[in-house]
C-alpha cells in the first residue's frame, strides 16, 4: 500500500504503518476533546478525562493490530505466505503470495472482520451488562473505556466489508467472482470496478455531509473515498496487465544483451564513459558481481557538476531489493503478481545469480502494443535482442 512507512519485522512479516492510521488517531483525540469532554468530565478529577481518552485510543490501536494479526493467521492457515502487514485506518491489510484457489482467497479475507466483530461485540456486551450506554455520560465509569472502542470495532469491521479494494470486502468479492467464473483476473477487475464505485459514493456522501452540516466533519469520509478510488484504479490496471500478459514468458520482453556498470564509479566517470545501451536504466554490480541497484541513466545528468567527482552512482540508484527478480522462462503475469508496495518494476532477469536483462515499464508497454497489433503488423520479440 503506497504511503506507508516500514517500522520493523515480526516473525518474517514486514510491518508498515499507513499515513491514514495516525490521522485517524489524531482525529479521534480531537473529536473526544472537542465534543465529548464537557459531558464526560462532569464531577471528575481534571485528569480523569485525559486518561479515559488515552485509554480509548490505545484500545482502538490494539484492536487494529489484532485485526491485522487475524488476517495474517487466516492467510497462513489457508496456506498463503504473508510477506508484509500494513496497519491503516480500517485495520490491517496483508501483502501476500497469490492464493492458489478462491477458497484460499476467501479465507485470507475473513479473519480481520471476524476479529473486529468479536472484539466489538465482547466489549459492548460487557459494557451493556453494567447498564451503561455508549452516550458521553457513560464515561463517568471505567466501563465506558470498553463501550467506545467496542462500538468503533463493530463500525470498522462493517466498513471493512464494503466491496472495495484494499478492504477485506473487496477481497471477498474477488474470491466470489473468481469462484463463479474461474477467472482470477476477471475477478480482480470486478473488485477494482466495485472499489471505484464505492469510492465515488463515499466522496459524494462526504460532500452532502459537509453541505448539510456546514462543518468539515465529513471530509474524512471523502478522503477515504479518494483513497479507495485510487487504490481500486491501480488494482484494475494491474488486473488488465496480468490478463494481457498471461502465460507470456519474461524472455519475450527482454531487449538484451544487458549492459552493467560497477556501482563504485563516480557520476563524473559514468557521464564521461557512458554505457552503450538503449535501455533507460543500467544495472549496477558490487565488487562481488552481485546486483546492488538499478540506475536511471537520466538521473546521473541531473547531478550538479560540483558533486559529480565525489558522488558514486550507487547513491542515485534504486536498490536491487526494491526490484522484482525473475527467470527468463517465468510467466510475466506471475512475476508482476509478486509486486508489493516496496518492490516492483523494473524486473531484474537473473540466470544463476547473474543479471542477464532488465525489463522496464517501457518494455512491457512495447510488448503489449505488439500483442495488440494485427498479425504481421510487427515482428515478434524473441528475447535475444
Amino acid at each position: 500500500m503506497s504511503g506507508s512507512v516500514r517500522i520493523g519485522t515480526v516473525r518474517g512479516v514486514v510491518l508498515h504503518v499507513h499515513w491514514s492510521l495516525p490521522v485517524l488517531l489524531l482525529l479521534l483525540v480531537y473529536g473526544l476533546a472537542g465534543g465529548t469532554r464537557p459531558a464526560a468530565a462532569r464531577g471528575q478529577a481534571p485528569g480523569a478525562f485525559t486518561a479515559w481518552a488515552a485509554g480509548v485510543v490505545v484500545l482502538l490501536l490494539a484492536s487494529l493490530v489484532i485485526h491485522g494479526a487475524a488476517n495474517v493467521l487466516a492467510s497462513r492457515a489457508a496456506g498463503v505466505r504473508v510477506r508484509s502487514l500494513t496497519l491503516w485506518a480500517l485495520g490491517g491489510t496483508t501483502g501476500e503470495n497469490r492464493p492458489a484457489s478462491p477458497r484460499a482467497a476467501f479465507a485470507t479475507a475473513v479473519g480481520g472482520p471476524l476479529a473486529g466483530l468479536l472484539l466489538g461485540g465482547t466489549a459492548l456486551g460487557t459494557a451493556a451488562a453494567t447498564d451503561l450506554t455508549i452516550a458521553a455520560e457513560a464515561a463517568e465509569t471505567p466501563w465506558a473505556l470498553l463501550a467506545w472502542p467496542g462500538a468503533m470495532n463493530v463500525t470498522l469491521a462493517v466498513s471493512n466489508l464494503l466491496p472495495a479494494a484494499p478492504l477485506d470486502g473487496g477481497k471477498l468479492l474477488q474470491a466470489t467472482v473468481w469462484w463463479r467464473t474461474g477467472d482470477r483476473e476477471r475477478a480482480n477487475g470486478a473488485a477494482g470496478r466495485s472499489g471505484q464505485a464505492v469510492g465515488v459514493l463515499l466522496v459524494a456522501g462526504s460532500l452532502v455531509a459537509v453541505l448539510a452540516q456546514g462543518t468539515a466533519g465529513g471530509l474524512w469520509l471523502g478522503l477515504l473515498g479518494v483513497f479507495l478510488w485510487a487504490t481500486a484504479l491501480v488494482e484494475r490496471r494491474l488486473a488488465a496487465l496480468r490478463a494481457a500478459l498471461r502465460g507470456v514468458p519474461v524472455a519475450d520482453a527482454m531487449t538484451g544483451p544487458v549492459v552493467t556498470c560497477p556501482d563504485w564509479l563516480t557520476v563524473d566517470r559514468f557521464l564521461r564513459e557512458p554505457p552503450r545501451t538503449t535501455q533507460s536504466v543500467v544495472p549496477l554490480l558490487d565488487f562481488e558481481g552481485r546486483p546492488s541497484g538499478v540506475l536511471p541513466v537520466r538521473r546521473a545528468a541531473l547531478v550538479t557538476p560540483a558533486l559529480r567527482g565525489t558522488m558514486r552512482v550507487r547513491e542515485l540508484a534504486l536498490p536491487a531489493s526494491l526490484c522484482l527478480r525473475a527467470r527468463p522462462d517465468e510467466a510475466l503475469d506471475e512475476v508482476i503478481a509478486r509486486a508489493t508496495p516496496r518492490a516492483g518494476l523494473p524486473i531484474l532477469v537473473m540466470d544463476g545469480g547473474r543479471v542477464t536483462a532488465v525489463v522496464t515499464a517501457a518494455d512491457l508497454r512495447g510488448l503489449l502494443d505488439q500483442h495488440a497489433a494485427p498479425a504481421g503488423a510487427a515482428p515478434p520479440v524473441d528475447g535475444r535482442g
